[in-house]
């Protein structure tokens, strides 16, 4: 980086409400996660890893917290939504996206559930999970004793991809630094997967959700849980047993029993 470079580096930063930086290498370094919470079921050993198993050229920011820039996670989440802008990094902006769907909820959530991609109802309204899928998360969200304002409920892209198609590997790449950069600002004690593909992108692996839910993980320094998405229980209501004993789960961790 030349000089020119980093004056307007340290302007934007300034920009942003950062008063300075610190040479302090505990910034600049992240502790592995242990293993499985006590209690759960044993990981194998890519399972076990893939949680901070970030590759290389991904980016050496994704594996450390944020420095304590803002002493308030509202102001930081606002922060990286105005980093994101009218976001042109992928292809999703020519494919009839109408908005980013950045995120929504409490900025000091204990809980934080996160989906795929939004989709047509979210696109339209900017905001995640307000279709059919949504009301059914608000009122699993209810019977664990929450309500929706409590959680904080992202996807692991911010933009629509066409027909609702899943989410390709370039797109993730380039979106989920910021799904990163929420969840370190909120650090959630608990982190639910909603769904295949959001279960397979935060472990990086391709296992199926049915043999992923049932087991605790950890990620970023949060209980990750793998569950099925509610738009897969409306098609399939049978399976809301299953997910009802993974929100249990969520309960207790939240309770810390």
């Amino acid at each position: 980086m030349d000089r020119d470079q980093l004056k307007a580096h340290l302007r934007f930063a300034a920009d942003l409400g950062v008063a300075g930086t610190s040479r302090d290498p505990v910034w600049r370094t992240r502790a592995v996660s242990p293993g499985p919470t006590h209690g759960s079921a044993p990981t194998n050993d890519i399972l076990s890893n893939a949680a901070t198993d970030i590759p290389s050229d991904v980016g050496a920011d994704l594996r450390v917290r944020p420095a304590a820039f803002f002493t308030d996670p509202a102001a930081a989440l606002v922060a990286v939504r105005t980093e994101i802008g009218d976001c042109t990094r992928c292809k999703l902006h020519t494919l009839g996206r109408r908005q980013i769907v950045f995120g929504v909820g409490n900025p000091d959530a204990d809980l934080m559930f996160i989906g795929e991609a939004p989709g047509a109802d979210e696109d339209l309204q900017g905001i995640p999970f307000v279709g059919r899928a949504g009301q059914l998360l608000t009122k699993i969200v209810e019977a664990i004793g929450l309500q929706r304002g409590d959680v904080y409920i992202a996807n692991v892209i911010k933009c629509r991809p066409p027909g609702n198609r899943n989410p390709e590997q370039d797109e993730v790449e380039t979106c989920e630094p910021f799904l990163f950069q929420q969840i370190d600002i909120i650090k959630p004690k608990v982190v639910v997967a909603l769904g295949n593909f959001a279960a397979r992108a935060l472990l990086r692996t391709l296992d199926p959700i049915s043999r992923l839910r049932g087991r605790v993980y950890e990620l970023r320094g949060a209980k990750l849980i793998p569950t099925f998405h509610p738009a897969y229980l409306l098609r399939n209501p049978s399976s809301k047993r299953e997910v009802w004993e993974d929100m249990k789960v969520v309960r207790k961790i939240l309770a810390g029993t």
